[in-house]
C-alpha cells in the first residue's frame, strides 16, 4: 500500500516500527509525524479483520520518539479493514481506559461501511478529553489534528436542528449499545428518551437487553459461587481423607518397622542360640569320635565292638547332620517360621522343625535323625501335619511349604 505524503512535516519512519500478523495476512507499521502524531496504516493483499491491538509496537513507538509521558495523536488509515475482532474491542476499552500516555486525540480516515458503526460506537464511548475524528481522507484527518494543536477546537460540521439531534441520538444509542458490548457495564439507570420520539423504542429495547443480561449475569455468578463452595468441599474433603490415609499409612509403616525390629532381634537371639548349639554339637562329635577310638582299643567280642561303633557312628552322623542344619538357618529361614507359627498356631515346635527341613529337601530319613525319632514315628508326625495344615488328600506338605515360602 502506498502511503500519503505529509508535505513540509518532518517524518520520522523505522523499519522495525512494525507488527507482522501472518495468520491474518496483514502487517501493521506506523511513523511518527510532526513529533507527536502517529500514523498508522497496513500492508496487506486482500481485506482484514483487525485481531489484535498492537499495543506493545505503539509503547515501543511512543518510547523511541520520547513521547511515553507527553500527549500524542493518532491517525488511522482504516482501508481494507473490513471488521475488528471482539478481543480487539475489549483491548480498545483497556486502552482507553487504562493506558497510562495520554493519547489528546484519534482520526479515523478512509473507513469501509462495515467498519463505519465500529468507529462511531469507539467516538461515543471515548472518555472526556479525547476526541474523535471521522474522515474521508488522509489530508482531512491531518487538517483535523493540526487544527487541534493549533487550539482550533471548532471541528463540528454546520449542521441543522434537526441533523444535530439525529447525530446526538445515533452517538447516544451506540454509546448504550458500546457500553454493554465492549465494557460489560450492565449496572446502572440509562435516561430514556421521551416516548413521543419515534427512536423510544430502540433505546427501550436496549435497555430492556441490559436488564435481562443483567439478571442474566446474577444468575451466573450465583451458580459459580455455588460451584466453587462445591468444590471447595470437595477439595476439603479429599484433603481430609488424604491426611488420613498418610496417617494410616504412617501408622501401618510404623508398624510394619516394629515388626522388622522384633524379627531382627528373635534372629539375633536365635544366632546366638544357634552358635551355642553349634559349639555344643562340635565338642558332642568331638566326644564321640575319642569314643569310637577307645572301642575300637579295647579288646572285646566283635559283635559286640561292631555294635558299639555303629552306634557311635549313628550318633556322629546324626549330629552332623544337626550341625549342617544349625549353619544354614538363614534369615529367611527364620522369617519363614515365624510366618508359618503365624498362620498355623496349633503347629509345635518340633512340628515347626520339621516343617523347616522339609522346606530345606531333607529327606524323611535325614529329618528323623535330627529330631531323635524312628522313620515310622516321622511318617505318624507327618500324618498329623496334614491335618493340623488343613491340607487336601492328594495335596503334599513339601509342594505347600514350598508355595508358602514364595507367596508369604
Amino acid at each position: 500500500m502506498a502511503v500519503v505524503k505529509a508535505p513540509g512535516l518532518n517524518i520520522i519512519e523505522k523499519p522495525h516500527w512494525k507488527s507482522n500478523h501472518e495468520e491474518a495476512g496483514f502487517v501493521l507499521w506506523i511513523r511518527v509525524i510532526d513529533g507527536d502524531i502517529l500514523h498508522a496504516w497496513i500492508e496487506c493483499k486482500e481485506d482484514v479483520v483487525l485481531d489484535f491491538l498492537d499495543s506493545e509496537l505503539l509503547r515501543s513507538v511512543l518510547n523511541e520518539t520520547g513521547l511515553i509521558d507527553k500527549p500524542f495523536y493518532l491517525i488511522w488509515n482504516l482501508k481494507s479493514i473490513v471488521d475488528v475482532s471482539y478481543s480487539y474491542k475489549r483491548e480498545i476499552t483497556d486502552f482507553l481506559f487504562n493506558w497510562k500516555p495520554a493519547l489528546a486525540m484519534v482520526g479515523f480516515f478512509n473507513i469501509p461501511p462495515s467498519l463505519r458503526i465500529v468507529t462511531e460506537s469507539f467516538a461515543a464511548i471515548a472518555p472526556e478529553g479525547l476526541h474523535v475524528t471521522l474522515t474521508e481522507t488522509f489530508e482531512e484527518s491531518m487538517h483535523h489534528v493540526m487544527a487541534f494543536k493549533a487550539g482550533e477546537v471548532t471541528l463540528e460540521v454546520d449542521e441543522n436542528e434537526e441533523e444535530r439531534e439525529e447525530r446526538e441520538v445515533n452517538a447516544r444509542f451506540l454509546e448504550a449499545v458500546a457500553r454493554i458490548s465492549w465494557l460489560d457495564m450492565l449496572e446502572g439507570h440509562r435516561t430514556l428518551p421521551s416516548v413521543d420520539k419515534h427512536y423510544y423504542a430502540f433505546f427501550k429495547a436496549v435497555d430492556s437487553m441490559r436488564r435481562d443480561l443483567a439478571e442474566k449475569k446474577k444468575e451466573e455468578n450465583i451458580e459459580f459461587k455455588q460451584r466453587t463452595n462445591d468444590f471447595k468441599h470437595r477439595i476439603t474433603q479429599m484433603t481430609i481423607k488424604m491426611n488420613a490415609q498418610a496417617e494410616l499409612t504412617k501408622k501401618s509403616s510404623t508398624d510394619f518397622e516394629k515388626e522388622i525390629a522384633a524379627l531382627r532381634t528373635r534372629i539375633a537371639t536365635q544366632d546366638m542360640e544357634l552358635t551355642r548349639v553349634s559349639t555344643a554339637i562340635a565338642e558332642k562329635t568331638s566326644s564321640l569320635r575319642n569314643l569310637l577310638d577307645q572301642i575300637h582299643a579295647l579288646e572285646i567280642d566283635t559283635s559286640v565292638k561292631r555294635q558299639m561303633t555303629d552306634s557311635c557312628l549313628s550318633l556322629i552322623e546324626t549330629e552332623t547332620i544337626e550341625k549342617r542344619l544349625n549353619i544354614e538357618l538363614t534369615e529367611s529361614d527364620s522369617v519363614f517360621l515365624s510366618k508359618l507359627q503365624k498362620k498355623h498356631p496349633n503347629l509345635n515346635q518340633r512340628e515347626l522343625r520339621i516343617s523347616l527341613l522339609v522346606k530345606l529337601n531333607y529327606d524323611t530319613k535325614e529329618i528323623a535323625r535330627s529330631v531323635g525319632i524312628s522313620t515310622r514315628g516321622m511318617e505318624s508326625i507327618r500324618y498329623r501335619m496334614h491335618k493340623k495344615l488343613n491340607l487336601g488328600k492328594h495335596q503334599s506338605i513339601k509342594t505347600y511349604l514350598s508355595d508358602f515360602a514364595v507367596a508369604y
